[in-house]
C-alpha cells in the first residue's frame, strides 16, 4: 500500500527531516550489520540499507517499496543497492535473505487478516532456512493515536529552504483496532495544504503471534522499546523478532 503523503516527490524528499534517525534505526542497523543478504520491505527513502552499504556492508541489500517517489530518494542516495518499486506480491520468493525488516510502522498499513496472511506468507518464502523477520507496530495499550493533534506540529525544511508545517489529526477510532487519521503539509508559498487520509491497524503482541505462527514463523523475542525491554501496558512499541519455522 503506497503511503499518499509520499507519494508526491517533493513530499517523499521532506521524509527523512521529519522522521530523523533514532535509536530504532540503530536497532536495525545492527541486525543489517550481522546479515548476509537483507530485505526491507517498505523501505521508503532505504536509509537504512543506504547505511548499512556506506559502512562497508558487502552482502545483497533489496529496498522494496510501492512508492516510486520514495525510491527516487533511494537512488540519488545509493545506487549500489537494489531498489525494487512493488511490495511483497510483486514477484516470487525463493528463501533469499538472511534477514527480512519492516521499519517504520510500516506493518500496520496492512489492514485486513487477507493482507497479512499474503504479506506473512511472502516474508516466510523470501526467508533462507533459519531467517528472521523482524519488524515493530505501536502498543495498542499506549494508545498513541490520543497525541495526533493539531496542536502538534512539525516544522521542515524543504530543498529550496522554504519551512514546511506538517500536522496531523484522528478522523475516525479506534474502531475495532483501526484508527484513521489526516497528515496536512502547509508549505510557505504553496497555494494551499496539501491532506492526506490514511489508516493504520493497531495488533496487540498475541494478535501479532498469532497471524506469525498460521504464516509458519516464529516468535523469538518482542520487546516493548528500542532498547530491547520487556513488553508493557506503557510501552510505546511491539517489537517482534521472528525466524522461519
Amino acid at each position: 500500500m503506497v503511503d499518499h503523503s509520499f507519494a508526491d516527490l517533493s513530499l517523499a524528499s521532506l521524509y527523512d527531516s521529519l522522521n530523523p534517525w533514532g535509536p530504532g534505526d540503530d536497532f536495525y542497523l545492527e541486525l543489517v550489520r550481522s546479515a548476509g543478504s537483507v530485505l526491507d520491505v517498505g523501505c521508503g527513502t532505504g536509509r537504512l540499507l543506504r547505511q548499512a552499504r556506506a559502512e562497508g556492508h558487502r552482502g545483497r541489500l533489496m529496498g522494496l517499496d510501492p512508492a516510486a517517489a520514495m525510491l527516487v530518494q533511494a537512488r540519488r542516495a545509493e545506487p549500489r543497492v537494489e531498489w525494487v518499486l512493488g511490495d511483497l506480491r510483486s514477484r516470487r520468493w525463493r528463501a533469499e535473505f538472511d534477514l527480512v525488516v519492516m521499519t517504520g510502522h510500516a506493518f500496520q498499513v496492512l489492514l485486513t487478516d487477507e493482507e497479512l496472511r499474503v504479506c506473512l506468507g511472502a516474508v516466510r518464502d523470501a526467508l533462507a532456512p533459519g531467517g528472521r523477520f523482524v519488524f515493530e507496530t505501536r502498543n495498542p495499550a499506549a494508545r498513541p493515536w490520543e497525541r495526533w493533534t493539531p496542536d502538534r506540529v512539525h516544522e521542515v525544511t524543504d530543498e529550496h529552504g522554504a519551512a514546511v508545517r506538517v500536522w496531523h489529526e484522528v478522523q475516525d477510532g479506534p474502531v475495532g483496532d483501526r484508527v484513521t487519521f489526516t497528515e496536512t503539509f502547509q508549505g510557505e508559498g504553496w497555494d494551499r495544504p496539501r491532506v492526506s487520509t490514511a489508516t493504520l491497524r493497531f495488533l496487540d503482541a498475541g494478535a501479532v503471534s498469532r497471524f506469525l505462527a498460521e504464516a509458519g514463523l516464529t516468535v523469538d523475542e518482542q520487546y516493548g522499546d528500542w532498547g530491547r525491554g520487556p513488553l508493557t501496558p506503557a510501552g510505546p512499541e511491539i517489537v517482534t523478532v521472528a525466524r522461519r519455522a
